[in-house]
C-alpha cells in the first residue's frame, strides 16, 4: 500500500515548511516512528517520523526547498514491494559507475568524518563562524574545543567529534552557514577511506543544487527571453544554500553567480562574496551584462549603470532575525483588518505607589514599574471580554479559556520578539512583575526557549519606554488584538471639583489598541479599551 508523506502544519499561522534534511535515502527501508526528515517554519524546526513500516519508494520534495503544508514530500510502500526494485536500479548504476571509473581504496590513516553545523534550537536555520580554535593539519582531540558560532539565540563553542587530524577547513571565519552543512573534515587515526564515496557525495548534493537553480527563475531582458525559455539554467559550480537563497531573494541569475569570485575554500563563493558583489552592483562599481542568443553565457557588450556613489549610500544586508521579523509583520498586516482606538489614562493613583513604594521592592528583588499594572488591567479586561482573546481559523472562532500575555521585547542592535507570560491569568502584581523581569532578561541574552514564544493569546507592546506618547502597533499572528502603552507624561488636564472645572497635573499616559475588524468590531474594542483605563485609573494598591 502506498502511504503519501505529507508538510506538515506546525502551528495556527504556519502555511508553508522548508525541508532541510533527510534522514532516509530512497529505496531504504523505514520503521514507524524512525526519524526521516527535518523541516523548519517560521516559528520551530522539528523532526518528522514515519507513519509506517515500509520502503520509501518516492522522495518528491529536495532539501532545501519550501513547499505549502499538506504538499507530499515522500511516498512509503507498506507492502516493500518497491525495495527490489530501487535497490536492484541502484545497484546496477553503482555497477556501471565502477566500469567506468574503478573506485580506489587508499591507506590513509582514517575516515573522513563531516563536522557540520549544530542545530542549536528548534528555531535556528543558520549560524556564524566566529572563529577557528585549529587550522588545517593540526591534530584534534574527541571533545576539544574545534571553533566557536554565533547564531540569532546564542554563542557557543563547538567541540570535535572524534580523534584524529583536521584535514580540511570548508568555510572561513565570519561565514554564516547552514544547519547540517559541512564547515570542516576530519581524518580519524585508523581505516580505510573509499575515495570513490566522497566523490560520489559530492557529487549528489552538486546535483541537488542545479536542481535548485534549474528551478530558479532570474530576471531577464526581453531580448533574452526566447532563448532563456528554451535553455535551463545549470552549473558545475558548487554554492551553498544560504548563497543560492540571496541570490533567489536578490534576483541574481546563476550567470551572474559563475561572474563572482570565490574567496572561500577552493574558491567557493560566500555569503560575503555575493553581498559585496551585489553592493558594488547597486553602487555603479559594476557593469550591465548582455548575453546574445545565440550563447547567453558569452558576453556580447557592457554598458555602465549609473548611480549614486557609495559614498551616499551604506548597504547594510538583514540578518536572519531582520528578516523573519520582517516577514511576520507584512503576513500580519496582509491577514488581520487592522483598526486602533486610543484612549488617555489617569495613572496617578499608580504613579505614587509606584514612587512610594519602588526601594522596597527593589530589596525584595523587584522591579516595580508600570507595566505589571498594565498587564494586570488588561488579564482583567480580556476574562471580561473574551473574544479579545480568541484567534480565527478558517470561518471559525477559537476562544482559549487561558491568557499567553505577550510582552514584546526590544533586543539591541535592532530587533523584536514577543515572548509570552504562560497562564499569567494565575498571578498577582508581584508574579506579573517577575515575569516580566525574566522574559524580558532572557530574551535579551538569547536564553528564550521555542515554547516562550509560541500560543500567546494576547500582547502587550511598550513604546513608551523610548519616549512614544502612542503608536499604531501591529497585530502579533493570530491574535486579534494588541495594547500599545505610550510614556506616561506629567500634563495639565481639566478635571471637576465639586461641579466645578479644575486644571491641575496629573501623570496621563495614551493607550492605543489595534483590533482585527474581522471579528472584533468598535465597539468591543472600545469597551475593551475603557475596561483597561477604568482598572487603572481605580487601581486598588491594597491587592498588590
Amino acid at each position: 500500500m502506498r502511504v503519501n508523506i505529507v508538510m506538515p502544519q506546525m502551528g495556527e499561522s504556519i502555511t508553508e515548511g522548508t525541508l532541510i534534511k533527510w534522514h532516509k535515502k530512497k529505496g531504504e527501508f523505514v520503521k514507524k516512528d524512525e526519524i526521516i526528515y527535518e523541516i523548519a517554519t517560521d516559528k520551530v524546526d522539528t523532526e518528522i517520523p514515519s507513519p509506517e513500516d515500509g520502503v520509501l519508494s518516492e522522495i518528491k520534495v529536495f532539501e532545501q526547498e519550501t513547499v505549502v503544508v499538506g504538499t507530499v514530500v515522500a511516498v512509503i510502500e507498506t507492502n516493500g514491494s518497491s525495495s527490489i526494485d530501487s535497490k536492484t536500479e541502484t545497484t546496477v548504476e553503482d555497477i556501471n559507475r565502477e566500469k567506468a571509473e574503478p573506485a580506489s581504496t587508499t591507506q590513509v590513516g582514517g575516515e573522513l568524518i563531516d563536522v557540520p553545523m549544530p542545530k542549536m534550537g528548534e528555531s535556528v536555520m543558520d549560524g556564524t563562524i566566529i572563529k577557528w580554535h585549529k587550522q588545517a593539519g593540526d591534530k584534534v582531540s574527541r571533545d576539544e574545543i574545534l571553533f566557536e558560532i554565533s547564531t540569532d539565540k546564542v554563542d557557543t563553542e563547538v567541540p570535535s567529534p572524534v580523534d584524529g587530524i583536521l584535514e580540511t577547513l570548508l568555510f572561513k571565519e565570519n561565514e554564516n552557514v547552514n544547519v547540517g552543512i559541512a564547515v570542516a573534515k576530519i581524518r580519524t587515526t585508523t581505516g580505510l577511506v573509499k575515495e570513490k564515496i566522497a566523490l560520489k557525495e559530492d557529487q549528489e548534493q552538486e546535483k541537488k543544487i542545479s536542481k535548485q537553480i534549474t528551478n530558479h527563475k532570474s530576471p531577464i531582458t526581453n531580448s533574452q527571453q526566447t532563448t532563456a525559455n528554451n535553455k535551463q539554467q545549470t552549473t558545475n559550480n558548487f554554492y551553498s544554500p544560504l548563497v543560492l537563497n540571496i541570490a533567489r531573494i536578490e534576483g541574481i541569475s546563476i550567470n551572474e553567480l559563475e561572474m563572482i569570485e570565490g574567496s572561500g575554500i577552493e574558491g567557493r563563493v560566500t555569503k560575503k562574496d555575493v553581498l559585496t558583489y551585489l553592493q558594488n552592483k547597486r553602487s555603479g562599481k559594476l557593469f550591465t551584462q548582455v548575453f546574445s542568443s545565440d550563447n547567453i553565457e558569452s558576453m556580447q557588450s557592457a554598458k555602465e549603470v549609473k548611480s549614486i556613489s557609495t559614498q551616499q549610500i551604506e548597504f547594510i544586508a538583514m540578518d536572519t532575525t531582520r528578516q523573519r521579523i520582517m516577514q511576520h509583520m507584512i503576513y500580519s498586516r496582509d491577514t488581520s483588518v487592522h483598526v486602533t482606538a486610543v484612549m488617555e489614562v489617569d495613572m496617578s493613583k499608580i504613579h505614587n505607589f509606584v514612587e512610594k513604594n519602588r526601594d522596597g521592592f527593589a530589596n525584595e528583588g523587584i522591579k516595580l514599574t508600570y507595566l505589571p499594572f498594565i498587564s494586570f488591567a488588561v488579564i482583567k479586561a480580556l476574562k471580561e471580554f473574551p473574544l479579545m482573546n480568541s484567534s480565527i481559523e478558517g470561518k471559525n472562532i477559537l476562544t482559549k479559556k487561558f491568557i499567553n500575555l505577550g510582552i514584546a521585547v526590544a533586543v539591541e542592535p535592532n530587533g523584536l520578539i514577543v515572548p509570552n507570560i504562560k497562564n499569567s491569568e494565575e498571578k498577582n502584581i508581584r508574579g506579573l512583575a517577575k515575569a516580566i523581569a525574566d522574559i524580558g532578561t532572557r530574551a535579551r541574552t538569547k536564553k528564550l526557549v521555542p515554547e516562550d514564544v509560541t500560543n500567546g493569546t494576547f500582547s502587550i507592546t511598550n513604546y513608551g519606554v523610548f519616549g512614544s506618547l502612542f503608536g499604531t502597533p501591529i497585530i502579533n499572528q493570530p491574535e486579534v488584538g494588541i495594547l500599545g502603552v505610550g510614556a506616561v507624561t506629567k500634563k495639565p488636564v481639566v478635571i471637576d471639583v465639586n461641579g466645578s472645572d479644575a486644571i491641575v497635573i496629573r501623570p496621563m499616559m495614551y493607550l492605543s489598541l489595534s483590533h482585527d475588524h474581522r471579528l472584533i468590531d468598535g465597539m468591543l474594542g472600545g469597551k475593551f479599551l475603557k475596561s483597561v483605563k477604568e482598572t487603572l485609573e481605580n487601581f486598588d494598591t491594597n491587592i498588590v
